[in-house]
């Protein structure tokens, strides 16, 4: 299945958006297999390069469970390459600019194999239209977005502290980070504890797990927040509608196994299912 970037441009698809994706692929049997689920999902593949000597970034999760029981990852093996190839990465800008003038959106998912940086963003940076991101490791070196939808570990890492369940501090941190990058909103996404929104000149904004807080599977649930949070600002909805649209997106993911997408339809669903005790608390 599609992961990483490429489970987030799964996700917009899976939404009813069209995707553009822009990356580098090797020239092996992951890359191919990649671009041909793409091509499969009728979602334009120009924009992804084939690199020689370029391994595709993997991942296979090894699951075990009782017989009739619920299947736990025990163990997950990695291999592929990290790109510096500086030709390479000079064409990606170039068709990131030409796509950029017939986009609604722009969002950023970024795993630390090299094909994004914050330098190259900060080159292109030059539309009005949504930038979003998720950065597995830089986030703190990515700024003046739209919005950003780190978990809650990855802004501990960015500031050197530690959140566990206080809310003062969480509060603070978020307000602190969003105000040192320069987003305009900053959704930190918290597991089973649901979601906290930070918008420019706004108080915090909590909003609890939607559905079951006994999860199957978190793994991609960030690709499909961030898919959800793009789309629906590209739709011209507001912070808070987008985040409340990605809340309900993630917890309909995490309730699949392994790296899954949201339909429209799943989503309606569970947009139509929200009651008053699901309503976002101001603090």
């Amino acid at each position: 299945m599609p992961g990483g970037g490429a489970n987030a441009i799964a996700n917009i698809a899976a939404l009813g958006g069209v995707p553009c994706p822009i990356g580098v692929v090797g020239e092996d049997g992951e890359g191919e297999r990649l671009i041909n689920h793409f091509a499969g999902m009728q979602i334009d593949v120009s924009g992804i390069e084939k690199v020689p000597g370029y391994k595709t970034p993997t991942k296979m999760r090894v699951l075990a469970s009782m017989p009739h029981g619920y299947r736990q990852q025990v163990v997950r093996l990695d291999w592929g390459s990290t790109l510096d190839d500086m030709l390479v990465l000079r064409r990606v800008e170039k068709r990131v600019k030409a796509a950029l003038k017939n986009t609604d959106a722009f969002m950023i998912s970024d795993y630390g194999y090299g094909v994004v940086s914050p330098e190259m963003i900060s080159r292109i940076r030059f539309t009005k239209i949504p930038t979003t991101l998720d950065s597995r490791f830089s986030i703190h070196k990515f700024s003046g977005m739209t919005a950003a939808a780190p978990n809650e570990s990855e802004v501990e890492a960015a500031l050197g502290i530690t959140i566990g369940n206080d809310l003062t501090k969480l509060n603070k941190a978020g307000q602190r980070l969003r105000k040192r990058l320069n987003h305009d909103a900053l959704l930190i996404t918290r597991g089973k504890e649901g979601m906290a929104l930070f918008e420019r000149g706004k108080k915090p904004v909590h909003i609890p797990i939607h559905g079951s807080n006994e999860v199957a599977d978190v793994t991609g649930a960030g690709d499909t927040v961030i898919a959800a949070l793009t789309l629906a600002l590209a739709a011209g909805a507001q912070f808070y509608q987008a985040a409340r649209l990605a809340n309900v997106a993630g917890g309909i993911v995490v309730m699949k196994y392994g790296t899954c997408t949201v339909s429209v339809e799943e989503l309606l669903a569970g947009v139509r299912g929200l009651t008053v005790s699901h309503s976002a608390i101001a603090v």
